[in-house]
């Protein structure tokens, strides 16, 4: 421990923190911008600058070390002077078009220049435009850059891809794709990770809210919504809703309040996921038809980063494709008969917490059904909260409802595919049914639940000994990957996320400056999971009914045909 004197008050705390720790533990907020712990503490924006007695300069309090005897001044007449010409140096050269920014009353800068109460910038204005696919699911408004380096950290340590970089030196920095290539050109897995990282709206994700909406108005259009496991546990953040607030029925209730024709659940094709993924995995463990170990592969970032980074592996992957394509290809298929419609017509709509499923959506060799497109449209978990607020939609008068039928019901074990390691669970849970004809005790397998990294459990079921790796973040996934290459781990089944936490995780859900929401959301959908009457997806009795009337069993001619893809033909 130090003794230190903070803002006149004379205080103990552990002699590692930095100035901004200390000052946090003991209730003083220092404001920042480019900071983001163990990923960016590099002290780039200068905001968080403090005053200590006995210094000339001020120092950055998010890197520099408490020490015996420090008298510290967050918020004195120098410290105030210097942040506001900071701030008012950022604004100079970001354009603050506040009214029209996906991130208006959600940003970091707005929010320091309103708590610093600036009311002017007195600096020549230098805004830097640069070109951009606007067809790209992710968008880069570069006059709204303040080069605070998140993106290019987040990118680089956590998922390793080394996508964005610093450019030029002096007034001409700048950030942009590594050596100005195009965005497309590049190893970009479309996590979001970065947009979720931003403390501005210089990235978001590319917005499809208006072709939702004239769907909605044609009158020629059925819009058919599928809402994803992890939209249930974040939702309503954005709108102020507590957890007990934001409840599946409101959300339900919400969703059709925009118009829409119909509100199924993508826990329905979850299960559906396991129903094929599940007896694919026996049949790869008994046959050794095909190479194992084999990979999920509900996840279209991790599916674009293999076929960038490792395409020797493409054919590990499970054929089976990923709840929100299954969905597509059934809504355009097996629903559109049962309305007797052309599947054309049928508008299909995924709300996802990804951005990486507009991509797969527009990936032509995923869309199998007679209609142009198996799923038309993809919103992200914000652009849902946007939607609402477009539509006026009160959610507070709202009454709970239910998805519709046939396509609404859902497991328990549907429900955790939004959770790392819940595609893992849910597929043995099904697996032990499928070889010892009685289901296990439901959470017989939460030993592959956690929030590591990098997860191993070895499990046995009638005998057969099956040897697990959840994976998630891209990161880690190179560090198993390379393992792999190297024969250093033997596995049989492998779950990657691309995303840190999971999908709960993902780069689509609301964003909440400096924290890491993905375990507590993560933590509802396990408590929805047991608070569910169906806990395995092979009990479901829409997917069973499914299967009588459409598909016959799992790995048929048909399902094969609108359920599985092969990944090694996608075009990226």
């Amino acid at each position: 421990m130090v003794n230190i004197t903070l803002n006149g008050k004379q205080i103990q705390v552990e002699k590692n923190l930095t100035i901004m720790e200390a000052a946090k533990q003991n209730g003083v907020m220092i404001p920042s911008l480019c900071f983001l712990k163990e990923i960016n503490e590099i002290g780039a924006c200068r905001v968080c600058v403090v005053e200590i007695e006995g210094k000339d300069l001020l120092v950055p309090s998010c890197n520099t070390r408490v020490e015996e005897g420090m008298v510290i001044y967050t918020n004195s007449p120098k410290v105030q002077s210097a942040r506001e010409s900071i701030v008012q140096m950022i604004l100079s050269q970001h354009e603050f078009k506040c009214a029209t920014c996906v991130r208006n009353g959600n940003c970091g800068l707005q929010k320091v220049a309103q708590d610093l109460n600036i009311l002017e910038v007195p600096f020549p204005t230098e805004i830097e435009y640069q070109d951009w696919d606007q067809t790209f699911p992710i968008i880069r408004d570069s006059a709204k850059c303040i080069k605070c380096m998140r993106c290019v950290q987040i990118c680089d340590k956590v998922q390793g891809l080394k996508v964005w970089d610093i450019l030029n030196t002096g007034k001409r920095t700048s950030v942009n794709v590594r050596d100005n290539q195009d965005i497309s050109k590049v190893n970009c897995a479309i996590c979001g990770q970065c947009i979720t990282h931003c403390p501005t709206g210089a990235l978001r994700e590319r917005d499809d809210t208006r072709k939702v909406l004239r769907a909605i108005e044609s009158e020629d259009k059925i819009v058919v919504v599928q809402i994803a496991p992890a939209v249930r546990t974040a939702w309503g953040e954005q709108l102020g809703l507590s957890k007990e607030e934001a409840s599946v029925g409101k959300m339900v209730a919400a969703v059709r309040r925009l118009g829409v024709n119909y509100v199924f659940d993508t826990d329905f094709s979850a299960d559906l996921t396991i129903m094929e993924e599940g007896m694919e995995l026996l049949d790869r463990v008994k046959s050794a038809a095909k190479p194992m170990p084999m990979f999920t592969s509900c996840c279209p970032g991790w599916v674009r980063f293999m076929k960038l980074e490792y395409p020797e592996y493409v054919e590990h992957l499970s054929t089976a494709k990923s709840p929100q394509q299954m969905f597509g290809a059934v809504t355009k298929s097996y629903f559109a008969e049962k309305l007797g419609v052309d599947p054309n017509q049928i508008f299909c709509v995924s709300i996802m917490p990804c951005v990486a499923k507009k991509y797969e959506a527009d990936v032509e060799q995923v869309n199998d059904s007679e209609a142009d497109k198996d799923v038309d449209a993809v919103l992200t978990t914000r652009e849902l909260v946007r939607m609402m607020h477009m539509c006026q939609v009160n959610v507070d008068r709202l009454e709970e409802e239910e998805f519709d039928s046939p396509l609404g019901t859902g497991s328990g074990a549907g429900v955790i595919f939004g959770a790392t390691g819940g595609v893992m669970e849910a597929a043995l849970r099904s697996a032990y049914y499928f070889l010892n004809g009685e289901n296990p005790g439901p959470d017989d397998f939460a030993v592959v639940r956690g929030e590591d990294g990098i997860r191993e459990a070895t499990v046995e079921i009638a005998g057969v000994k099956l040897r697990a790796a959840i994976v998630s973040g891209l990161g880690n996934t190179r560090k198993l990957m390379e393992k792999l290459k190297k024969k250093q781990v033997e596995y049989d089944f492998i779950e990657i996320m691309t995303c840190p936490g999971g999908c709960a995780g993902g780069g689509g859900q609301p964003i909440h400056d400096g924290e890491e929401r993905a375990k507590e959301r993560g933590d509802i959908l396990y408590q929805l999971d047991q608070d569910s009457t169906l806990r395995f997806s092979h009990e479901n009795p829409d997917v069973q009914t499914m299967y009588q009337e459409y598909f016959k069993e799992p790995l048929s001619e048909v399902s094969h045909h609108l359920l599985h893809t092969h990944q090694k033909d996608w075009e990226l």
